[in-house]
Order: C-alpha cells, then structure tokens, then sequence
C-alpha cells in the first residue's frame, strides 16, 4: 500500500470464524511484520492478526526523521480503512506503543482494546544521551559496538534477576544488528533522529476502552515504573509485569505473552495468572473492563 507517497506493507492472518474485532500488532523499532511469525498460531484465537512495516522500517519505503508519530498513527489510519477494518485491537511494543497509543488519541472510536508493552511516557534519559554516539557509530562503520550496545540497553544486565531465554534473546538481537544492510542502518539513523525532534507522549484524551499496559518484571530500558507512570495517565488502564523477563518479553515468554494478550482481546480473566504479577489499577479514573478486576478509588494493588 502507499500513503502520501510512501510504500509500506502489511501480513494478514485471516481466521474463518474470527470470535471479535481483528488484532493489530505495532511492534518496536528493531520488529518488522515477520517478527511475530512464532507468535500467530498462539494470537490466532483472538481473531485475524495483522502486522506492518510502516514507512521508515522493515521493507517499507525510507522515512525522513521529519515525519514522527502523527503521520505514522496516520498511516495505521489508512490501513485499516484499506482493509475494511472498522474497529480493531490494537497491541504496540516500545515504539510501536508510541505509535499505538498516539492513533488511538486521534481515532478514539475505532480501537476495541489498547495493549502497550514496555512503554513510557518518556524516552529514557540514558537513551536519549546515547544517540549522538551511535549516530557516530553508524556513521563510522562501528557495527560492532553499537550491536554490544544496544543489546546492553534491551537487555537488562547480568544479575538483574532471572530472565527467561536471557542469553538466547542477546545472542539473537546482536546478530539482527549486525545483520542490517545498508537500508537497515539508514533507517535506524532516521528512527533514532525522529525519537529526538517529536514528542513521544502528547497528554491528549483517551477513549475509556479496556486498556492493558504490561512489561517485563526485570525490564530496565522501560521499566516497571515507568508503565506503573503510563497506566496511571490513561483511563480504565490496568498495569502488570511479566514473570522472568525484561525490555523482549514478547520474545523471552512467547507462550504467556500470546496467552495473556488473547485473554485480554477477548475478555477473559486476568487474575491468578502464575506468569505475571499482580494486576495493578493505578489510573486516574475508575471504569471496570471486561476481564480485570475492579479499582477502587484513589487506591492501588500492592505490588
């Protein structure tokens, strides 16, 4: 498909007997459409999955930095009404968080459930500083070290606390980095300008639909705290950290990530889950959804 001028492209998994609204997947800024292939059978009965390469990642057309959030949650806008999708739940992870949580500020009536994973309201300060230096990096041929230190940043650090896959998922994501073409390397040096020169959270209103924000219990890049924060500003959101994971849950845990967001798409029970902690409602407001326990006011679960 083409927006404005940009060609990106979109995977449909159809199911025959869909049991709800379609799900969306946005997945971070190292994710393309195929990074969920080990996930689909798991999702496929929280109806028909998509995944896409906006514009500036994966196979899609380059994007200048000078294009941020707006213009991509504008383009999750064009594809849905390309595939005739009128109402769909949305999951996004780290970026795409950004992106999901930004589309559905500005089509509130079009998104059934929001699911953020790893997400903040900010970019980490430590992230943000390292930048310039990866920029340096690229632009030396380093491929090496920004692979070393990006995957020390997605990661948490040795003896943070017991990840699952912990070594497997390094090894794969510093082979993923030093794998990019040239293509790949320009796109990062585009996404990473983008993080600096748009906002990432815009304090705008969100439609009180269920929401579910969750991340790794080990998570350090965005940590439980900083969801903790993103819960808090939202509607109707419940919090929760996944068990023995960090920043890559979604590829640490792929069974009880896939689990947990089928039982969120199609409204079944979140509590007494031996893979996650406890259900959290830290937000604002108090609007119960289905599948999660109620809030009571100005109150939070202990942790």
């Amino acid at each position: 498909m083409v927006f404005e001028g940009f060609a990106y492209h979109c995977r449909i998994v159809r199911q025959d007997s869909p049991p709800g609204d379609p799900l969306v997947l946005l997945g971070g800024s190292s994710q393309n459409r195929y990074a969920w292939l080990r996930h689909e059978k798991l999702l496929s009965a929280s109806g028909t999955i998509v995944t896409v390469d906006l514009p500036g990642y994966g196979d899609a057309d380059s994007l200048p930095a000078s294009y941020g959030l707006d213009f991509l949650a504008a383009c999750v806008h064009h594809m849905m009404q390309e595939l005739d999708v009128r109402r769909a739940n949305v999951i996004g992870s780290c970026f795409g968080g950004a992106i999901a949580l930004r589309y559905v500020q500005q089509y509130p009536d079009l998104v059934a459930k929001l699911g953020l994973v790893g997400m903040t309201l900010a970019i980490p300060e430590d992230y943000a500083a390292a930048v310039p230096r990866w920029e340096h990096m690229l632009a030396r041929g380093d491929r090496a070290q920004i692979a070393t230190e990006l995957v020390e940043r997605f990661m948490s650090p040795p003896g943070t606390g017991p990840v699952h896959k912990h070594q497997a998922v390094s090894r794969l994501l510093y082979g993923q980095f030093m794998a990019q073409s040239e293509d790949d390397i320009n796109k990062s040096v585009e996404h990473n300008s983008r993080l600096m020169r748009h906002d990432w959270y815009r304090d705008q209103p969100v439609p009180e639909v269920p929401i579910l924000v969750c991340t790794g219990e080990f998570d350090t890049l965005c940590t439980p705290a900083m969801g903790r924060g993103v819960a808090a500003a939202l509607p109707a959101a419940a919090f929760t950290t996944i068990k023995h994971a960090d920043h890559l849950a979604p590829v640490e845990r792929i069974p009880e990530f896939c689990d947990l967001i089928t039982r969120f798409c199609t409204g079944r029970p979140l509590t007494g889950l031996p893979y996650i902690n406890d259900i959290e409602r830290p937000g604002r407001t108090v609007q119960p959804c289905s599948g999660l326990p109620s809030q009571v006011a100005g109150g939070q679960d202990a942790d």
